[in-house]
């Protein structure tokens, strides 16, 4: 009986494991058909070997992974070479072509590996330790690392890595051979100085950080790297000095940037609307600039500046809005030079900002604070014309946007020449037919080139922006409307916080030390410490007095 009740339970249970082992087979294989790894003309053992995600030991099926992947693209290159170790090994080298070094590839990875030979070993090889005798004897590459995965090895290729793969091994490896062309680097075009380097950042991010670390010899200069994009896998780093920054701002920058949801990411005006603190508000509230001193300025003094690989223009965070009245040649001229600059480009924002509104103001409401003779001329001026004077403004003002945005756009060579003609001829045809007064034309014209003045294009943008409003209130209200507005503006600007900095810092809140290197720019000898609220960990710049003091001793002795 034990026997007969043995027997089948033995059965069953064979039954049982088979069904067990059917089962996992089973779902291998749908699990291989969904995702789409296993290649039509295979067979069945090696589909059974291959695991979803993970690289075959058949070159074959990996190379036509690839393929099907990238939608088989002119540009991938794959060449097939063979080598000797215990014995001869085929393996595959895998790139796209226009972003990779071929002369580097030849160089360093093909003519060190097919002359490889048993001779030149002082124990056999086997094939399965082929990847790891590789990458330790017969590449002379600084940047080689393991490829473990399909996802991996498309991420490398895609950016302008190249991949090694060998016959028998589940894995690669990829390899720093980047290259292409790529423009050189030029001198700033939107921030041109008399004094200073002529150097400025090029599309390639790994330029940009050589063009810092060149500058900046110091081990506390730290660089981390982040991917934005779900489909572009947009690089770009952040850079700052470990002893000096404030550890918060820093870590609220990480995770802005780490929030960032987007499918592409091509320049940095797209990240700075991602992680600036106030979408509402027509002023920047990060700097934007393609010049490296810039950037080395700002990390010396706390802050962190914001390189994305694809454009020149790095971002600086936090940002106070007197920054944008300070241009790197201050740095390099004298004290009382930078400090005339930085009067003038203030005086000529508000002249940008508020110069047609006073006009319109005066002429309209308030025509008993205009000097009398002044006043007669402008009457007579204005005797044939038959708008009132926001009219006028507003023509001409929009008139001079159209002439700067076709300027722009038009080809260089012809643009400018375009844009100054157009504003000339329109201008006395203009006063010409009686449609506006020859003061107007002088107001809107220095109101233009007041704007040019400005260091930073985001700020007289923001100026242009709010010279329309401002126009109008004063047409109504007059100089108490326009007094309201500025109020208006002053408090806006106050509540703002770039990082949780205060905008409108070192004026509001008032900071002493600061105020030193602002609007006015003390003596070096004075500039001893980093600004406040950024420089939490290493205050001090340098120490000049105990320079100065030692040489005043010297003298009196």
């Amino acid at each position: 009986m034990r026997n007969r009740r043995k027997r089948p339970v033995i059965k069953t249970h064979k039954k049982l494991s088979d069904m067990i082992a059917d089962k996992k087979a089973g779902e291998s294989s749908s699990l291989q058909t969904k995702s789409g790894s296993s290649v039509v003309g295979e067979s069945n053992d090696e589909q059974q070997q291959v695991k979803v995600g993970e690289l075959s030991p058949s070159l074959h099926i990996n190379v036509d992974r690839i393929k099907k992947r990238l939608g088989n693209p002119t540009d991938l290159i794959i060449r097939e070479f063979e080598f000797e170790l215990e014995q001869k090994v085929t393996a595959t080298l895998i790139f796209l072509e226009e972003m990779n070094d071929t002369q580097l590839l030849s160089e360093f990875i093909l003519d060190p590996l097919m002359k490889l030979t048993s001779d030149k070993q002082s124990s056999p090889v086997p094939v399965e330790h082929a990847l790891h005798y590789i990458k330790q004897n017969a590449l002379a590459l600084g940047r080689v690392l393991d490829v473990e995965t399909e996802e991996e090895m498309l991420e490398a290729l895609l950016a302008g890595l190249s991949v090694l793969l060998v016959e028998g091994n589940t894995k690669g490896l990829k390899m720093g051979t980047n290259g292409g062309k790529m423009r050189n680097i030029e001198e700033p075009t939107s921030e041109v100085v008399i004094r200073g380097p002529k150097e400025a950042f090029t599309e390639s991010m790994k330029t940009n950080i050589s063009l810092i670390r060149r500058k900046v010899r110091s081990p506390d200069l730290r660089i981390e790297k982040f991917v934005v994009g779900d489909i572009t896998r947009t690089d770009l780093a952040i850079v700052y000095m470990d002893n000096i920054v404030n550890p918060l701002i820093v870590q609220e920058i990480k995770e802005r940037i780490e929030q960032v949801k987007t499918d592409g990411l091509l320049e940095t005006g797209q990240l700075e609307e991602f992680i600036q603190d106030e979408t509402v508000t027509v002023f920047p509230q990060l700097m934007s600039t393609e010049r490296p001193d810039v950037v080395i300025g700002n990390i010396l003094e706390g802050r962190v500046g914001i390189i994305v690989n694809g454009t020149p223009f790095s971002l600086i965070a936090p940002t106070q809005f007197i920054q944008f009245f300070q241009s790197s040649e201050d740095y390099y001229m004298r004290y009382d030079i930078s400090t005339f600059l930085r009067l003038l480009r203030f005086s000529v924002f508000i002249i940008s900002l508020i110069a047609p509104s006073i006009y319109i103001a005066l002429t309209t409401f308030h025509q008993a604070m205009i000097p009398t003779t002044l006043l007669f001329g402008i009457a007579a001026q204005r005797e044939g014309v038959p708008f009132p004077a926001i009219a006028e403004a507003m023509v001409m003002e929009i008139t001079f946007e159209i002439l700067r945005e076709a300027g722009i756009r038009m080809p260089r060579a012809v643009g400018v020449a375009v844009s100054i003609v157009g504003a000339l001829v329109l201008g006395q045809a203009a006063v010409q037919a009686g449609l506006v007064s020859p003061a107007m034309v002088i107001v809107v014209g220095i109101t233009a080139v007041a704007s040019f003045a400005i260091p930073s294009f985001a700020v007289a943008t923001s100026a242009r922006l709010l010279r329309f409003p401002l126009m109008i209130i004063s047409s109504v209200f007059g100089f108490y409307g326009l007094t309201l507005a500025l109020i208006v503006i002053v408090a806006h600007l106050t509540s703002l916080r770039s990082f949780g900095i205060p905008y409108l810092s070192p004026f509001a809140p008032i900071q002493t030390q600061d105020l030193k290197d602002s609007l006015f720019r003390f003596p070096v000898s004075h500039l001893f410490k980093r600004p406040e609220k950024l420089a939490k960990k290493n205050p001090t710049r340098t120490l000049p007095y105990q320079v100065k003091k030692k040489r005043e001793e010297e003298t009196t002795r």
